[in-house]
């Protein structure tokens, strides 16, 4: 529920950081990566409270991963390619309280 909570609130603080005059818009977008948690849906079982999602699931490889970093250089994909990358260390971190420090 936590990890859930942070996916809106910290968006919504980079937001008001880093995007001052549109941070409505922007939080919104960053939050919008949540979106990346489609993924889940292929997973058997969906969902798993011990498992970490980093190179787990398709979206949140680190080839995909690349693609995200790949996406901060244009200008027009620029807060999506942040949202992306701020789900991935959001993930991380919870990968990191559940004790897998390095996912596979």
């Amino acid at each position: 529920m936590v990890h859930a909570l942070l996916h809106l609130l910290v968006p919504g603080v980079v937001a008001l950081l880093f995007y001052r005059p549109r941070w409505r818009r922007a939080w919104l977008i960053l939050a919008a990566a949540l979106l990346l948690d489609v993924d889940h849906v292929l997973a058997t079982p969906m969902f798993d409270p011990a498992r970490c999602s980093i190179n787990y699931h398709l979206l949140h490889t680190y080839w995909a991963m690349g693609g995200y970093v790949l996406m901060l250089f244009p200008r027009v994909t620029r807060v999506w390619g942040v949202g992306f990358l701020l789900h991935m260390a959001l993930d991380y971190a919870e990968c990191w309280q559940l004790g897998i420090i390095w996912p596979q």
